[in-house]
């Protein structure tokens, strides 16, 4: 959480006062975290001392865009390599997975170019995938719940082959309630069309990951009541990883040591994993 601090401090350009106020009140939290809560939701509060600290109510709006402007650009060539793909659901998926590389909060970063170059030849370390495709065979309904922005370009892409693939499929897409860190809410979700490719939800969490007690009613009969869910990045998984629903999907890249020990895998390892 203190990285983090210093983190945000270094993406709004902050002045060394500033810095040291950013980073300070994050070191005096820490003295208070409750181990009964998830990372996201411990960071919640930081996130938005530090917004009222640094007088800005979204720390990563630049950086958010750029993710977007880049992403964009990358866009045409991966729809290229779909139009030719032997297994369109598996590499749509891989796709979406690439993208979680799009993630502020963590301490080890990876390039996004990169990983979409080689992300065709790389397997599932933790591999639900045929779970996955035969839910979707068998399923009514799908929530997918995004994570961060300029992954979410990528989300759209998935959602799309979804579609073309399960043309029978009602999805909807759920955002964050509000820019905790890098995280994508209706704001950007509307930019790129989401609300009219399917049902586009706000979540009502305030957590960088659907924490079900924060989220608002509707959110909630939703995530209970899909006949599946898929969620992106390890913030979801963090909330979700012993949720009281089945047929839970989570795809993520492993970018921590803590959530690599917890589905004994490593680091960089590409997650479709179902609970």
């Amino acid at each position: 959480m203190i990285n983090q601090a210093q983190r945000v401090s270094t993406s709004i350009n902050a002045s060394d006062e500033l810095s040291k106020e950013l980073i300070s009140s994050v070191s005096e939290a820490s003295k208070n975290f409750s181990f009964n809560q998830s990372p996201p939701e411990i960071a919640s509060s930081l996130y938005e001392n530090m917004a009222t600290i640094a007088n800005r109510s979204d720390l990563y709006k630049k950086q958010k865009e750029d993710a977007t402007k880049l992403a964009s650009k990358l866009l045409p060539t991966l729809k290229e390599k779909l139009l030719n793909s032997q297994n369109l659901l598996l590499d749509a998926t891989k796709i979406s997975v690439a993208g979680n590389v799009i993630d502020l909060a963590t301490t080890v970063m990876f390039d996004l170019e990169d990983q979409l170059e080689e992300i065709f030849d790389v397997d599932f370390a933790y591999d639900d995938f045929e779970e996955l495709k035969n839910s979707l065979q068998t399923s009514s309904t799908l929530l997918f719940i995004g994570d961060n922005v300029g992954e979410h370009i990528f989300d759209y892409l998935y959602i799309e082959k979804i579609q073309e693939l399960f043309p029978k499929l009602e999805i909807s897409y759920m955002v964050r309630g509000n820019p905790i860190i890098n995280d994508v809410t209706m704001k950007e979700a509307k930019e790129i069309g989401f609300d009219k490719l399917c049902s586009l939800v706000d979540s009502g969490v305030n957590t960088p990951g659907f924490a079900y007690d924060r989220a608002n009613k509707f959110s909630k009969d939703l995530f209970d009541s899909a006949d599946m869910v898929i969620t992106k990045g390890m913030g979801n998984f963090e909330c979700l990883s012993e949720a009281h629903r089945k047929n839970l999907f989570f795809l993520f890249k492993v970018k921590c040591n803590v959530v690599a020990s917890c589905v004994g895998k490593s680091l960089g390892d590409l997650i479709c994993k179902k609970i």
